[in-house]
């Protein structure tokens, strides 16, 4: 090492002590041994450091240079004490008051101003270059609106024409107006297109730094919202709006968000043109009283039109929730909580004074955020009719089909509001240029974060996906075969069961949705760097345990599962578990529930039944007993039940349910009473129980008009030296009385 870079060396190792004085030890290394302790002299004087420049070795320096720099830098991050909350909002609201004064006090200057940002204009360009600009912009304009017209007349018979008659469905109305919309789209592309073709050609880049934004802010920008508000509220054909809301309003709404449009790009307009002619935007604080009146202007409309905007929010749906009609009534309130909100926002950006994020507000990324809030509610209302129109229609019949079809509609509803929560924020993610990986301060944990979210909602899709697949498909094999009064009040009870589908869906569908959450949750927790493994091997160890400790349980899983194998029962069917009967109501992974006739629930886990009888399978045969009179023609009442037979299989409220028809089948039996006549008919599985109701009506009424009489039990009494019983004293009455019901009482004791 030479001297003159030695000194350099030494004279910044000087330097770096003399800011920060104190003792410092060094060790120079002289054939490997410790270098001695380096004390710099105090106070550091000029001839001090020589000295010591002097005296020094080359290790000594190198040592002595990395120690006071690791200290330079070491007091250079110390980390100075943070505000609290409390503070920070102490501050933000004395910059936001600050601020306000400013205004307050800018606005008598506001006027003179404004005519200094005009009148820089006007030295810059001079009167005949004004003059010059704004003929070429008319001139631009005239011949892009001509060009616009030319290309609406060209595709129309492509696109479609307009039509007075009245829209009929849903896709008629849909169909017109977005052809209608892609046509004044491609008007307005064309139109953009030429007006800025001709102004390159004609205006130089100073004149286009002013033409520009002066077409795109107070033209184009106000017609694009116009042609936007025409395809949501249609105010001219009511036939065709998409949107549940009036005439009136329908009108007002699109009248006033044209105005606010055109508000807002005005807004734009001025502040870059003043920042552009020597007027910032924080010397006469134009933007802040602009701003505030688009503000106020959204409270207006919201207010105003409540009613209307409370309409289109509840929508056409009449499986509408609470939480609809909540967000619908609440909806105004909430687009003024919005607007004001988004104003203190932009406020207490200004308050700070950030030049990055000021610059980045002349693009507008507070309007874009308010208009995607206010749009969410909407899009949901949106989302809600499409899903309405669009969703499949209702398999089957009866109160479970209602059910599955009303669930299904909830499902695609839930699905598309994640999809549309997800667009919102990518939109607002993208009008403040934040990268959301970068959300949390740290790249990767955000990124991590980013990704556990997206697999979350992945999973959630894919949830709800698989349980509206498998509602519809239980909802195609349960119709309206639902248990009637009649047949719950039978002594049987039971119905003739729904199909095999309809029993093994359900389990599926519990076993799907675990199934899903524990894999996508497993996912989720896994992308944000925590490792699953013993996760894993936890769950391993618990379900061993388990598979230890409950055998019982795991008997009944096992059981249940060869029953529905082998199709034992139905839900809906009535069965006979080990004396127990009822209606199969509900089945899980390891019990049946059984439903007696009479309301009682029974609860059976499938590892205790050894023996189960099933009573509605395929058909069932109801076999009826009636009592005559020994006197009673059999044949006569072989008519009887023949004709009734043949009646009840013409009769559409019963024929459906017969498989073979009543008929008779003679004397069946002999008793003290009367012969013993049985007839049988065989029916559906469910339905027994009200055909045989039917089946003792008619029979008791082609009886008594034939003239035949059920057989009644009698008791008769003969007591000797009686038989001029009508000479009878009322107490002689009462005791034969009493004698007769003691020996009934003891002749039904005996049977």
């Amino acid at each position: 090492m030479t001297h003159l870079p030695r000194r350099f060396m030494l004279a910044f190792a000087v330097v770096i002590a003399s800011a920060l004085p104190g003792q410092t030890q060094t060790r120079a290394q002289p054939d490997g041994a410790e270098p001695a302790a380096v004390e710099l002299p105090d106070p550091l004087t000029r001839e001090a450091a020589h000295e010591l420049i002097a005296r020094l070795s080359d290790d000594q320096v190198r040592a002595l240079l990395i120690e006071r720099l690791d200290a330079v830098a070491s007091a250079e991050t110390e980390i100075a004490p943070q505000p609290t909350l409390a503070e920070r909002a102490t501050i933000t609201a004395r910059a936001m008051g600050a601020s306000w004064a400013h205004a307050v006090a800018s606005l008598p200057r506001l006027y003179s101003t404004q005519i200094r940002a005009f009148r820089t204009f006007g030295e810059r360009y001079g009167g005949g270059g004004i003059l010059r600009m704004l003929a070429i912009v008319l001139l631009a304009l005239a011949v892009g609106y001509g060009a616009e017209k030319a290309a609406v007349f060209f595709t129309r018979k492509r696109l479609g024409r307009e039509t007075g008659q009245e829209s009929e469905t849903l896709r008629d109305a849909v169909g017109f107006l977005f052809r209608r919309f892609c046509r004044e789209l491609l008007g307005l592309l064309v139109f953009y297109v030429v007006i800025r073709i001709v102004g390159r050609a004609l205006l130089g880049p100073e004149q286009l730094s002013f033409a520009a934004p002066f077409v795109f802010y107070l033209i184009l920008l106000p017609r694009v919202g116009a042609a936007v508000s025409r395809f949501i509220l249609c105010p001219h054909r009511s036939d065709l709006r998409l949107v549940n809301v009036d005439d009136r309003w329908a009108k007002y709404l699109h009248r006033n968000l044209i105005g606010l449009i055109a508000l807002i790009g005005f807004t734009m307009f001025i502040v870059g043109f003043n920042a552009r002619n020597g007027v910032p935007m924080g010397e006469t604080r134009l933007g802040f009283w602009l701003n505030t009146a688009i503000h106020l202007y959204i409270a207006v409309i919201a207010w105003t039109a409540r009613e209307g905007l409370r309409d289109m929010m509840r929508g056409t749906d009449p499986d509408r929730t609470r939480f609809d009609e909540v967000v619908a009534y609440y909806y105004p309130a909430f687009a003024i909580a919005v607007s004001a909100a988004m104003w203190l926002v932009v406020e207490i950006i200004v308050a700070s004074g950030d030049p990055a994020t000021l610059a980045l507000l002349r693009s507008g990324p507070h309007y874009v955020t308010m208009f995607w809030l206010l749009m969410a509610p909407a899009i949901d209302t949106l989302i809600r009719g499409l899903v309405r129109h669009l969703v499949p229609p209702m398999i089957g019949e009866g109160p479970v089909a209602t059910r599955a079809y009303k669930e299904t509609k909830r499902g695609y509803i839930r699905i598309g509001r994640v999809i549309a929560g997800a667009f919102v924020v990518l939109m607002i993610a993208g009008a403040w240029n934040i990268d959301l990986r970068h959300i949390s301060g740290d790249e990767a944990v955000g990124a991590a974060l980013i990704q556990f979210i997206i697999i979350s909602a992945l999973g959630y899709v894919v949830y709800e996906g698989v349980s509206l697949w498998i509602n519809r498909k239980l909802a195609r094999e349960m119709t309206s075969k639902a248990v009637t009064e009649d047949e719950i009040a039978g002594e049987g009870g039971g119905s003739g069961g729904g199909s095999r589908l309809a029993t093994v869906l359900p389990l599926i569908l519990i076993s799907a949705q675990i199934a899903i959450a524990v894999v996508f949750g497993l996912l989720a927790i896994g992308s944000l760097g925590i490792n699953i493994t013993p996760l894993m091997a936890g769950a391993g160890v618990i379900g061993l345990a388990i598979g230890f400790g409950a055998q019982k349980l795991v008997t009944d899983i096992v059981s249940g599962v060869f029953f529905l194998i082998d199709d034992a029962f139905r839900v809906g069917e009535y069965v006979d578990v080990g004396g127990t009967t009822g209606t199969v109501e509900k089945i899980s992974i390891r019990s049946m529930q059984l439903r007696h006739h009479r309301g009682p629930v029974h609860t059976i886990p499938y590892g205790e039944i050894s023996k189960l009888t099933n009573y509605s399978r395929d058909w069932v045969i109801m076999k009826l007993k009636f009592t005559v009179p020994f006197d009673t023609d059999p044949n006569k009442v072989k008519k009887i039940f023949k004709k009734i037979g043949a009646e009840m299989m013409e009769d559409p409220a019963h024929k459906d349910g017969f498989l073979q028809p009543f008929k008779s089948q003679g004397v069946f039996d002999f008793d003290d009473v009367g012969m013993i006549i049985r007839g049988k008919f065989m029916a559906k599985p469910g339905t027994q129980f009200t055909i045989r109701k039917e089946i003792y009506n008619r029979v008791k009424a082609e009886f008594a008009a034939a003239g035949i009489e059920f057989a009644r039990r009698e008791v008769r009494v003969a007591i000797p030296g009686l038989e001029d019983a009508e000479h009878l004293s009322e107490e002689q009455k009462a005791a034969v009385s009493g004698a007769a019901a003691g020996v009934v009482q003891q002749q039904s004791q005996r049977e």
